[in-house]
């Protein structure tokens, strides 16, 4: 098949997207697809973006790896010739409309906030993963903590916050603070007090708009893909230090990963079960990603859905695949076989 894995972009996680787009791309060749990675901003301004399948060349081999801090995006838009007013780089909707699929490699705004993927529709571009409308959902942390509430779904206790509101200061410290619409843990802070709360909405607020502050649960991290409606086994994240935050996801070694976790027969069937809820509550399609805290208790918390988590070498949805006896080429065919199948 003819395949674009679209990547890239302009939000705070372009270097992990692009680190998921390479090893998409690898992967797909080497299954014996037509494919082609794909910023999504930069675009394609070589001759013949219609003939672009058939060229032989690597797509991956100026790509780097994902560094410790998030990428400077001022820098990214400046290559851009047109300043960017079409959010799309050139000639991408030709050649994605050229292609049988396109493989959603994007991460953050745009990539996960459902316009992509509106847009696609009324073009009738096949691509993988969820719909443009529980896309909006997810990567709204307020309203889908609202929506997880109201399901009966166990979520930490927050509230959410626009810039300039007056601050009721609710929920009682240690406290998280986090971006409402944002990902990888970025904007994401852990307050203790007054003076890191005050550091953790500037914080926040500079990735967003709105932020959402919500009890801190002290305890276990674990992770839960859900594919067509099943979920996969339980990993646990466990970082050597601090939280589990942009750099302890993405560097080698920072974080130790435990495919199945090593929890009760009881404690997994729940978790996952939950994750089942969550992703029929969400109006998942496809697959999806649902993280979760363990109080001390026992007690299970989900945090958020990722409707297009990440496929790096230390991304936690192809050790939960593996841990089935599913590597990450076979993975890859999966998703793509789900969005050709409609």
């Amino acid at each position: 098949m003819k395949v674009v894995v679209l990547a890239g972009g302009i939000s705070t996680e372009r270097d992990v997207s692009l680190s998921s787009g390479k090893m998409i791309y690898k992967a797909l060749k080497e299954n014996g697809h037509q494919a082609v990675l794909l910023d999504v901003y930069l675009g394609y301004t070589g001759e013949d973006a219609e003939g672009i399948f058939g060229k032989e060349e690597d797509w991956s081999g100026e790509i780097a790896a994902i560094g410790e801090e998030n990428p400077d995006i001022e820098a990214v838009k400046a290559l851009r010739e047109d300043g960017g007013r079409n959010f799309f780089g050139p000639n991408v909707i030709t050649i994605c409309q050229a292609a049988d699929v396109v493989f959603m490699a994007l991460h953050g705004e745009n990539g996960e906030n459902g316009k992509i993927q509106a847009c696609f529709d009324l073009m009738g571009i096949r691509y993988t993963g969820t719909d443009y409308v529980s896309s909006a959902l997810c990567l709204d942390k307020g309203l889908a903590k609202e929506l997880m509430d109201y399901h009966g779904i166990p979520t930490p206790k927050g509230i959410r916050l626009k810039k300039g509101e007056n601050d009721p200061k609710a929920v009682p410290f240690p406290c998280v603070v986090k971006s409402c619409s944002g990902g990888s843990s970025i904007g994401v802070c852990i307050a203790h007090n007054e003076e890191e709360y005050g550091l953790a909405l500037q914080e926040g607020f500079r990735y967003d708009k709105e932020v959402v502050i919500e009890q801190y649960i002290k305890g276990r991290e674990f992770s839960v893909c859900v594919m067509d409606g099943r979920a996969l086994p339980v990993i646990e994240i466990a970082p050597v230090n601090g939280f589990y935050d942009y750099k302890n996801k993405y560097q080698a070694g920072s974080t130790v990963e435990t495919c199945p976790a090593q929890i009760s027969g009881r404690k997994t069937k729940e978790m996952q079960h939950l994750a089942e809820r969550v992703f029929q509550v969400l109006r998942l399609k496809s697959y999806a990603r649902m993280d979760f805290m363990m109080n001390e208790e026992g007690e299970i918390f989900c945090l958020e859905a990722n409707t297009l988590p990440g496929m790096t070498p230390t991304s936690l949805i192809p050790q939960e695949a593996r841990a089935e006896g599913v590597e990450f080429g076979e993975l890859c065919e999966k998703i793509i076989q789900t969005a050709v199948k409609g």
